[in-house]
């Protein structure tokens, strides 16, 4: 690979060259999230390693700082990073505070509703496109559980946003999280802390279902059960995160998809260490895709083994509720031998960027024919062409195509720094991939 400015050409594999090796992924950006939300809400100091470092979890770190809880980061290398946290009880210190969030969906989610536990004013904002990504829902369910004294104001229900917090009283609201998953897991987070309990009942589908499991699964790990009689409701009971002293944070599998999908068209073999069958993350099921397109698919104590086949089938799948890894397989789509089709991931126009219409753009930029719809789009097979990638600030799209860079020579990705916001030396743990048999260093 070599970089030319703000752009990165990718180096194809020689022909008949296949990868060989293993890859160390860095902890999960969505527990790293989670878990630095709990920690800051237990009681007493907690010890999280394996964490991430990127842009988003530093928007989090960033903003629990200014909300007067102590917090040191010691790195590890340039995505990794150990965090210590003094837990206030649920407590905020800060009567004020002026978030920024970026363009990080967790972050302004949960803050949005955690700051609700406090006694004050806080302000959240990001960039442009967090501007106009959906919050309305997320105030709507969060008003009925404030106090009279407490207020929300959010000019046509976007961000900036302001909360008058006086804590949150508790009791029952309904929410629609047909847009994100990320409303849920806020009011989940945050719900313990409230005076009494709280039930949600939600008015309609949710996507992204695995990351609702992987907050629930983590809440009873620092010590909150939460019941859920059926599939709409949830009820929290009033409660206190334990301290944790360590928690390690599991690789981030949504990043891993990319190096699978290397082994993937490739016809090699690559191990991603640490990952487990019985993980956190729902995107671990995008191995389930690759094994249907005829990759062979292995789990060990040491971590997750993919073996690529010599020719990848076409498949049609349903990725809703894994739809941060339909990047991922769109890239890979145009080397199956039927057509890809990916559906039910409308929610995915919301994100960093409109990923569908984004994925369309650039797969019919280098060539590829591709019929798009509201909630998808199908891909055909076929030679495809060099061509510079546009990532519109998505760190998916840049780490997604530089896998077809892998099989199609004259493909650069334009802003690859945009990788920086979930996976910083992304591009350094990529280059192992031309290194046969090798195994990667980094931690």
């Amino acid at each position: 690979m070599t970089a030319i400015s703000d752009t990165l050409a990718i180096r194809p594999l020689t022909p008949g060259q296949t990868v060989q090796t293993t890859i160390r992924v860095p902890g999960s950006k969505s527990i790293t999230n989670r878990a630095l939300l709990m920690a800051a809400l237990a009681d007493g100091d907690s010890l999280l390693e394996n964490g991430l470092d990127s842009e988003d979890s530093r928007h989090m770190v960033n903003s629990l700082r200014s909300l007067g809880f102590l917090l040191t980061t010691e790195s590890r290398d340039r995505s990794t990073a150990a965090f210590v946290i003094g837990g206030r009880a649920g407590q905020i210190a800060a009567i004020k505070a002026d978030l920024f969030v970026g363009n990080s969906g967790t972050t302004a989610r949960f803050l949005t509703a955690a700051v609700a536990l406090g006694n004050g004013i806080y302000r959240i904002d990001g960039i442009p496109r967090m501007r106009e990504r959906p919050i309305a829902p997320l105030l709507d369910a969060l008003r009925p559980l404030l106090p009279a004294a407490a207020s929300i104001e959010a000019d046509g229900g976007k961000f900036p946003l302001t909360i008058h917090a006086h804590g949150l009283k508790g009791g029952l609201t309904q929410l629609d999280a047909s847009a994100s998953s990320q409303f849920l897991s806020a009011l989940l987070l945050a719900a313990p802390y409230a005076s009494a309990p709280v039930q949600i009942v939600l008015s309609g589908p949710l996507v992204s279902e695995p990351y609702i499991e992987t907050t629930l699964r983590m809440m009873a790990h620092f010590g909150v059960t939460v019941d859920r009689p059926d599939a709409q409701r949830f009820q929290v009971p009033v409660g206190q995160y334990q301290a944790q002293r360590p928690y390690v944070i599991e690789p981030d599998a949504s990043n891993a998809s990319y190096f699978f999908a290397a082994a993937a068209v490739s016809g090699g073999v690559v191990t991603v260490p640490y990952l487990k069958r019985d993980s956190l993350q729902g995107d671990m099921h995008f191995l389930d895709v690759l094994a249907q397109m005829g990759c062979t698919v292995s789990y060990t104590a040491q971590g997750v083994t993919v073996h690529g086949p010599a020719q990848l089938c076409g498949v049609d799948v349903d990725m809703n509720a894994i739809s941060d890894t339909a990047q991922t397989l769109a890239a890979i789509a145009p080397y199956a031998d039927s057509p890809v089709t990916i559906r039910n991931i409308g929610h995915v126009r919301h994100k960093e960027t409109d990923r569908i219409d984004a994925m369309v753009n650039e797969l019919r930029r280098l060539g590829a024919p591709v019929e798009a719809f509201a909630d998808g789009l199908r891909i055909e097979p076929g030679p495809l062409h060099g061509a510079t990638v546009q990532t519109y600030q998505d760190h998916r799209m840049a780490m997604a195509f530089a896998v077809t860079g892998l099989r199609t020579p004259g493909i650069i990705i334009a802003d690859p720094a945009c990788t920086h916001k979930t996976f910083p030396d992304f591009f350094e743990r990529f280059a192992r991939l031309y290194t046969v048999d090798s195994t990667d260093g980094l931690s």
